[in-house]
């Protein structure tokens, strides 16, 4: 059981990663007025978030810029217009998906850029692919961090393998990522004692990004928190894909850290959070995600029956568990 002092008092080393338009852009095609993203970063700057995500950097070969917005690719001068020479206290990342980014050309020398971190998204089966990028990302000067991608779906043994691989190379900080929203907090105990265990042999830092299909991504980071990890995913309102993420007003809420401040979230979420949804754009848990988290699945099955409006949650159901 947590000591109850663990939750009165913070940890100077906790970091808040603001992820809004790069997960929260899986659900609208990363298609964001600049008033929105000019909002945000001024919303977190204010509330003292230490990192904000802007997007990825998709690769312009493999997906076709007519059909994104911006925050797909996050050119350097597209984030600038945003960010202008970025004089504050908050630091600005970008994800890299191994397979879908051209990382040696488009991700330019620290020195040129007002990115800080690269964060590199990795499956298992990928892992020797991400150990270059992150050589080549710390190489050019950045922060790099390293997202392992639905370890719900892997064994401990090979999990504890590419921990200590990624351990030999420069990342900074190794990433809990329950991509399909499927774990519980005392899984994420057990898994973080894993992640902890490598940190500590290499001198690594921990992060957790989670996905809320079955509404325990809040409850879930505060688990991990709690059991020694750093860096705390957030979105504001929750947004991402399928059934979303932390909401970062629940977070802040949550941290007892003076430098964190949850009223410009609340004023940011009621200028354009709401707007969203009176548009159209669609996230947040609903039953089709709850099943493919007590399923352990990806939910790309649920997102097409909420794109259908399809609203058979039964016959849905028995369309998944027949896949088996």
């Amino acid at each position: 059981m947590k000591e109850i002092s663990k939750l009165m008092d913070y940890r100077s080393d906790v970091r808040v990663v603001d992820a809004t338009l790069r997960d929260g852009g899986l659900v609208n095609e990363f298609y964001f007025t600049d008033e929105f993203a000019k909002d945000l970063y001024r919303a977190n700057v204010k509330a003292g978030v230490d990192y904000m995500e802007f997007g990825y950097k998709a690769s312009r070969e493999m997906f076709e810029e007519d059909k994104y917005g911006k925050w797909k690719f996050c050119k350097d001068e597209d984030i600038r217009t945003i960010v202008g020479d970025n004089d504050t206290d908050l630091k600005i990342a970008v994800m890299a998906d191994v397979g879908r980014c051209d990382y040696k050309t488009d991700i330019i020398n620290r020195v040129d850029s007002p990115i800080d971190l690269i964060r590199v998204a990795t499956y298992l089966n990928t892992i020797p692919t991400a150990v270059h990028m992150i050589e080549d990302a710390a190489n050019k000067g950045y922060e790099v961090s390293c997202n392992i991608m639905a370890i719900s779906n892997t064994q401990e043994t090979d999990l504890a393998v590419a921990l200590d691989i990624l351990g030999q190379t420069p990342v900074d900080v190794f990433y809990i990522v329950d991509s399909y929203g499927a774990l519980y907090p005392e899984q994420i105990a057990r898994i973080t004692d894993i992640y902890m265990n490598f940190a500590a042999k290499y001198n690594k830092k921990i992060g957790i990004h989670a996905h809320n299909n079955q509404q325990l991504a809040f409850a879930n980071t505060i688990e991990a928190v709690g059991d020694g990890v750093d860096w705390l995913d957030g979105t504001y309102s929750g947004m991402g894909r399928g059934a979303g993420n932390c909401a970062m007003e629940l977070l802040l809420g949550f941290l007892r850290n003076p430098k964190y401040k949850i009223a410009p979230v609340l004023k940011f979420v009621d200028k354009h959070m709401g707007k969203l949804r009176k548009d159209g754009v669609v996230w947040g848990y609903d039953l089709q995600y709850l099943m493919t988290g007590v399923l352990n699945r990806h939910p790309r099955s649920a997102i097409q029956f909420t794109k259908e409006n399809r609203t058979d949650y039964y016959e849905f159901y028995k369309e998944i568990v027949e896949q088996d």
